[in-house]
């Protein structure tokens, strides 16, 4: 009798608008239908998929999760402090899904369920900020903080105007940071509203204003710093490049880079992955090229 394949199932019960309810069974019999045995884990409180992922046995041969960005994140931190690295498949059922967008992992779940147990591996990059691992984004300043500061409820009934409605409070009063950002190919320094490191196509459910020519396991990140605007008339233009997906490189520099440190003269917030990422003077930001197996 042929041995069956194993599969750790892990989803978050609450994200989105708790559709994974509705679901499960579904899900879990494409799982069994495919030649898996599984396990099944609901998380139950923050970090609880890292350590799960971590501490898993390596006879696994596929971890699924379902949840939103933060989810995936966890799940990524806790595989990459393995020493024996699992394929990942995701089933996307977060407000925004920035990762799945990017990778064209379906949004209709059933979907993304069969996709993850009959699709390839694909060989993706992973990112590291200064000892933490992240997924697709690094950022700072304006409206970063705006994912994980949106009361979930509101999330789950507004989805995406959530966001906007949150990221306009901030435009009356913009705060800056002086900083210094020192790379291969850019070295820089002045005062910043807002930056960003990432390996997505997709932030904030909105198409990077970097291109479409983003690749998923080149090596490098793109990284784009936006300065200090002087006035109303400036930031106004600033808006309309990043709403028309531009970069005007009077208030913008743009680069892709594989390393970066950025110093700041003060403590300064940052996100990964949407989540609060804490507050740091000094971040090393690097790219693991494909550093993990995520099913697509």
């Amino acid at each position: 009798m042929e041995e069956r394949k194993k599969l750790y199932f892990i989803y978050n019960p609450h994200s989105g608008r708790e559709q994974i309810r509705t679901k499960l069974y579904h899900i879990l019999q494409i799982f069994s239908d495919a030649g898996y045995d599984l396990a099944v884990c609901p998380t139950r409180e923050k970090k609880d998929a890292v350590r799960r992922i971590e501490l898993l046995p390596d006879d696994y041969d596929l971890v699924v999760c379902s949840g939103g960005d933060g989810t995936i994140d966890e799940v990524v931190q806790g595989m990459m402090r393995r020493e024996v690295k699992i394929p990942i498949g995701y089933i996307p059922s977060g407000t925004v899904n920035d990762f799945a967008r990017s990778l064209k992992i379906p949004r209709d779940m059933l979907k993304a369920a069969r996709l993850a147990v009959e699709g390839t591996d694909f060989p993706c990059d992973m990112g590291t900020f200064n000892e933490e691992h992240f997924v697709y984004i690094a950022a700072f300043g304006i409206f970063t903080d705006v994912a994980y500061s949106t009361n979930q409820n509101i999330k789950n009934v507004l989805g995406h105007m959530a966001y906007l409605l949150e990221g306009m409070k901030r435009l009356t009063n913009v705060p800056s940071c002086h900083m210094r950002i020192c790379s291969r190919e850019l070295e820089a320094e002045g005062d910043f509203i807002f930056g960003m490191i990432t390996n997505s196509r997709s932030v904030g459910g909105f198409k990077s204003i970097i291109g479409r020519k983003v690749q998923f396991d080149d090596g490098v990140f793109e990284a784009t710093f936006i300065k200090m605007p002087k006035n109303a008339l400036e930031l106004q233009e600033i808006l309309g490049a990043i709403l028309g997906k531009e970069i005007d490189s009077r208030y913008m520099y743009s680069f892709r880079t594989a390393e970066l440190c950025v110093e700041a003269d003060s403590a300064v917030p940052w996100t990964l992955d949407g989540e609060y990422g804490g507050e740091w003077n000094r971040a090393v930001i690097r790219n693991h090229q494909k550093a993990l197996k995520i099913r697509c």
